[in-house]
């Protein structure tokens, strides 16, 4: 999944890579999460082992290289290219070991004839030629590449296709990916936040193993020709506690609300006596609009100057305009921008009232800001002009 592995651990396989026998078997291997963002989804591998020949290797599609050219700018743009990489299957282990990651090992119930158009189609993606991809979070992964791979292997060996289940799906790609964000709830704000509408179209069946405890659970119930996928399943080793964190405390959300109402009680207490709370308030508004603004921006960024793909249109540009950034630096400068702050307010007091019928899923921890949004623009919108407080007034002589 996103940057399992943050290095390119072994060098390409060689170019002429050995034979297998037909005791050669397929194994699907699944990560568990782990507790580094980078992580939090856990990870797939296919492992081919031949116990004729000792061969026992590991294929990996989710490596990605730190050298490559500005690869900042391309991690944030959506045009990293991320690489399947080879290692020996023992090494895998020691590694997830090493992070207290447990593996689980599906072997596939796969004739001589796939097994070896697999291997032969996993070396080939290996050269170096081949082996980067464009990396898609949703749609062309470590775990997504895998189900493919293994439906090429079955058309190359003259086999049909896997059958999945055929059900009714429900859930969308951001319900899937909301239980692995539970532990760590400021992090899924702003992960939810910079997901637009498309993370809010339901997945198929399919499409689901984009998280690889998904396409683990797919496994089990896909079938070849009338036969299950997985012949067998084994824990190749277990660290108690490991894997999904549990819910935390929704502290974001509580700490929202705390503010919001907070300044709530002051708007209207300030409102019987603007002038002695106009300095204090006008430092809340920029402040406010500021961090709005700051997020428009971002958002809109993702929108619209990346390859993402899923994080545009996104329904929080409602409220969080670029654009408060300007009023911000106008309200500094004591300008009233009347009817602009009338009308972000009004537009924000909407988004807000809307908040859970919006076709895009709006995380709790933000409603609050966008109704303090609305409040403050609104507020300082209608109030009259009124001069800084400059302490009580002096007695003429």
């Amino acid at each position: 999944m996103l940057a399992v592995v943050l290095v390119v651990t072994a060098g390409a396989p060689a170019a002429q890579p050995p034979r297998l026998s037909g005791e050669a078997t397929v194994s699907l291997l699944t990560m568990l999460p782990g507790d580094e963002v980078y992580s939090l989804f856990g990870h797939s591998a296919i492992r081919i082992r031949d116990p004729l020949t000792g061969f026992d290797v590991a294929y990996n599609y989710g490596t990605f290289n730190f050298e490559q050219p500005g690869f900042v700018v391309r991690f944030a743009r959506g045009r990293l290219d991320y690489i399947l990489d080879t290692a020996p299957y023992s090494y895998e282990v020691d590694r997830y070991r090493h992070l207290q990651r447990p593996i689980i090992e599906q072997r596939l119930d796969l004739d001589s004839a796939t097994v070896g158009a697999l291997f032969s189609r996993l070396e080939i993606n290996a050269l170096p030629e081949n082996r980067a991809y464009r990396y898609r979070f949703f749609h062309d992964n470590c775990s997504t590449r895998l189900l493919e791979i293994i439906d090429i292997a079955l058309s190359d060996a003259g086999r049909p296709a896997l059958a999945l289940p055929g059900r009714s799906e429900t859930e969308s790609f951001r319900d899937l990916i909301r239980p692995y964000g539970a532990g760590t709830p400021l992090l899924w704000t702003g992960m939810s936040a910079g997901l637009g509408i498309p993370a809010d179209s339901v997945a198929s069946t399919r499409q689901r193993s984009f998280l690889p405890l998904e396409l683990m659970r797919l496994a089990d119930a896909i079938t070849v020709e009338g036969r299950s996928l997985v012949a067998s399943r084994d824990t190749v080793f277990w660290i108690p506690g490991a894997g999904t964190a549990p819910p935390a405390f929704p502290w974001p959300t509580i700490l929202g609300w705390a503010i919001c109402v907070a300044v709530g009680v002051a708007t209207a207490i300030a409102w019987r006596t603007p002038r002695r709370y106009e300095t204090a308030l006008r430092r809340l508004d920029v402040t406010l609009l500021a961090v709005a603004g700051v997020v428009g921006v971002v958002l809109g960024l993702l929108w619209l100057a990346t390859e993402h793909g899923v994080t545009g249109p996104n329904l929080h540009l409602i409220w969080a305009w670029p654009t408060h950034v300007a009023a911000a630096v106008a309200i500094a400068r004591r300008r009233r921008w009347r009817p602009y702050l009338l009308g972000a307010g009004a537009v924000a007091l909407v988004a807000a009232a809307g908040w859970p019928f919006w076709p895009q899923g709006m995380p709790a921890a933000l409603l609050p800001f966008a109704i303090l949004v609305a409040v403050r623009c609104l507020a300082r919108g209608a109030a009259p002009a009124v001069p800084d407080a400059v302490g009580p007034p002096t007695a003429l002589p």
